[in-house]
């Protein structure tokens, strides 16, 4: 049986970028579908009201403020007209639960925030009788406060503190945040005092120039690192797997020498005489420990040389194609964006996710908390699998966006690699690319997206199990989550490389996903050692390349704050500059090594169907061609050497043997 139902495996007869046409139409219906369905959430929650709840906000009856409500059933003071009354008002604003992540405090729509600090109920009564502005609860009369015997529990507490209300949400907030410094605590748990987070906040605020100079110097050393690997890939490879070997050696040898060490000291008469018993146990499980590190290093060292011996010749190839990816970069020079516009279209979706799900948690049904007495809206019934709906959403639509990407850089690389003359290339190719996509190729975006989701929501959910069940379940139930989280995103990664190049395939051959998972899947079996090549020495060049432009801007950072003597606290700044260094190295590199995969699936079909002949010219480029040429001779030279040994061997059993007396 063949892919997704073809009943008949029919050889693969690749014609790049020559026919076009609409693929995996179905899944793109149903993801439009999808999307639909998330629009829907949203629209449900701007009917049902709960849009304009989290927006305008509402009081512990059900009623949102600034405009006119209707009666709930079963809830008292519900139905009052708000038209006025525009800002939510706490009756104690620092009453908050943190493990709830809520604001326990009753809730009051009031027609103006307190300006002042009121710290008696006769405060409080004139400043109803002045602005018209009632803080206690409805059934209380303004002029009544100061003697009224429920003002303890229906009017706020004492004292008021002073309040304005947020720019767009109109809660009163107090702008002596001091209140909230028990939930500051719960939130930054390594501060043992207030002093320190404010000499943290003291020092971003210091070296606010500094921080966004090394953030620049980050972004250069990413572009600056693209060009050298380019120019001098061939001795960075060799230098960075010299460097590997020699260290593998050099720690095994320290091993060895530790655990030698540690067995004559412990074989050393007057060594036991002076020891404990307890003191020579410990010792000797110091040395068996020793041992099988020494060992497990040994089997490493032996491994990796092995690797390096049957792949050295491997090596030349992934040096062509880090050439060849810079190249890449310099006719596509947008390529670079891709990760910025990627993170601005995942950034404006997150936003809209994050919004609609706060709408959702002020939809449904007015429900009072029996805690606490107050009116909350909850889904009930059918209406709470909304909130799986949109959390799959989160998934796989973000998927869908990061698959966009790879199909877009797929798209721009088979465009530049299987065009014979590069000076004719599109003026755009990335557009180009963008509009095939967006033509042809969006069902099959969908399909690799889903599958990825569909194996990335479980072991979230397994995830979220194990931290809820951390230090309740038992050694077995532990290593079994932990190990089916593991497998989990094992094959997370597998299927993430194998959709690469399935877009790549897709891309060269305008074939549906299925289709194209498996050519793409036969090409990377037919030459196994190559992708093992390419991934591991490409992979870790990339990594090194990543720790070097953290390090070098975490060291411009210490020179840079060491001049500035204003501070003391390096700490903060420090992690946010490398973190972002990171990211920016990762989103850079991340680029090259999808370009470097997609050129090899390339160069492997173009290697299998052409030849170099007239009629079947390869599309490679030059530093390619000459990887080619070299293996060619490469391979004469042992078929030579194997047609001589034959030939003496033949000669060898036809020379006739001594003569017997």
């Amino acid at each position: 049986m063949g892919c997704c139902g073809s009943t008949e495996r029919t050889k693969r007869e690749w014609r790049p970028l020559e026919d076009r046409s609409c693929t995996d139409l179905p899944w793109f219906l149903l993801f439009v579908l999808f999307c639909v369905g998330m629009g829907g959430i949203c629209g449900f929650t701007v009917v049902t009201g709960g849009a304009a709840r989290l927006v305008l906000g509402y009081d512990s009856y059900g009623n949102t403020c600034g405009q006119r409500n209707e009666q709930l059933q079963g809830v008292r003071l519900s139905g009052l007209d708000h038209t006025d009354r525009r800002f939510v008002f706490f009756l104690d604003p620092c009453n908050i639960d943190i493990v709830q992540r809520k604001i326990k405090s009753m809730a009051l729509c009031v027609t103006e925030c307190p300006g002042e600090e009121l710290h008696t109920y006769g405060d409080l009564k004139r400043f109803a009788m002045i602005n018209g502005s009632e803080l206690c609860s409805y059934e209380l009369a303004g002029h009544k406060y100061p003697g009224h015997p429920d003002r303890f529990t229906k009017c706020p507490k004492l004292p008021v503190p002073q309040s304005k209300p947020l720019p767009v949400f109109n809660r009163c907030t107090p702008i002596d945040i001091s209140c909230y410094a028990k939930f500051a605590e719960a939130v930054v748990t390594f501060v043992s005092d207030d002093s320190l987070l404010h000499r943290l906040i003291a020092s971003i605020a210091a070296s606010k120039e500094i921080i966004i100079g090394l953030c620049v110097l980050a972004l250069v050393l990413s572009m600056i690192l693209l060009v050298i690997i380019r120019y001098i890939s061939a001795v960075l490879v060799w230098i960075l797997t010299g460097l590997v070997v020699l260290g593998s050696l050099g720690g095994t040898s320290i091993l060895w020498w530790l655990y030698i060490d540690h067995r004559l000291s412990v074989k050393d008469p007057e060594a036991e005489e002076v020891e404990q018993e307890q003191e020579e146990e410990e010792a000797k499980d110091k040395t068996h420990a020793l041992m099988i590190y020494a060992i497990a290093a040994t089997i490493f060292t032996v491994i990796l040389l092995l690797l390096m011996l049957f792949m050295r010749k491997r090596v030349a190839l992934t040096i062509a194609l880090f050439r060849v990816a810079g190249k890449v970069f310099v006719h596509l020079p947008l390529l670079v964006l891709q990760p910025f516009l990627t993170f601005i279209v995942l950034l404006l979706f997150w936003t809209y996710w994050l919004l609609v799900l706060l709408f959702l948690g002020t939809s449904g049904n007015p429900i009072q908390n029996e805690e606490t007495g107050l009116t909350e809206f909850r889904l009930t019934g059918a209406l709470q699998y909304l909130t799986w709906y949109h959390t799959f959403g989160l998934v796989w639509i973000s998927e869908f966006i990061l698959a966009c990407q790879q199909m877009t850089i797929a798209g721009a690389v088979v465009t530049y690699y299987f065009t014979r003359d590069k000076g004719r290339l599109p003026i755009t190719p990335i557009l180009s690319s963008v509009l095939r996509l967006a033509r042809y190729h969006l069902g099959t975006v969908a399909k690799g997206s889903f599958i990825i989701t569909l194996v990335k929501i479980p072991r979230l959910v397994l995830m979220y199990v194990h931290n809820q069940l951390k230090g309740k379940e038992n050694a077995f139930a532990r290593c079994m989550l932990k190990a089916c989280i593991c497998c989990l995103w094992c094959l997370e990664k597998c299927l993430n490389y194998l959709n690469q190049n399935a877009y790549a395939a897709t891309a060269i051959n305008s074939t549906s996903f299925c289709v194209s998972a498996r050519d793409a899947f036969v090409i990377l079996v037919e030459n196994a050692i190559r992708v093992a090549a390419i991934n591991t020495i490409g992979d870790f060049v990339l990594f090194l390349g990543k720790v070097l432009i953290v390090t070098c801007t975490a060291f411009a950072g210490v020179l840079a704050l060491n001049y500035q003597r204003d501070y003391s606290e390096w700490v903060l700044p420090l992690l946010l500059v490398g973190l972002f260094a990171f990211l920016v190295a990762h989103c850079f590199l991340s680029v090259f090594e999808a370009v470097v995969d997609v050129l090899f699936l390339c160069f492997a079909i173009d290697t299998k169907y052409n030849d170099g002949t007239p009629g079947r010219e390869f599309y490679m480029d030059k530093a390619l061609m000459e990887f080619v040429e070299n293996s060619r001779k490469s391979a004469a030279a042992v078929e030579r050497g194997r047609g001589r040994a034959r030939e003496e061997a033949e000669l060898t059993a036809m020379a006739p043997g001594p003569s017997s007396a």
